[in-house]
């Protein structure tokens, strides 16, 4: 999901640098959302990962 928001951001850069600014903000919003929700599950993941077995 993290490699998903780099290539929308990408874009994004890509975009911006060319004019476009509708589908720049486009995948600017898009890529914000995805490393949000990425850090989201990243925290959810540490903290109901694995646990040790006693």
């Amino acid at each position: 999901m993290l490699h998903y928001a780099v290539v929308f951001l990408v874009i994004a850069l890509i975009a911006a640098a060319l004019g476009f600014s509708g589908i720049a903000g486009t995948a600017a919003g898009i890529a914000k959302i995805l490393f949000v929700v990425f850090i989201v599950l990243f925290l959810v993941s540490m903290i109901f990962g694995r646990r040790p077995s006693v």
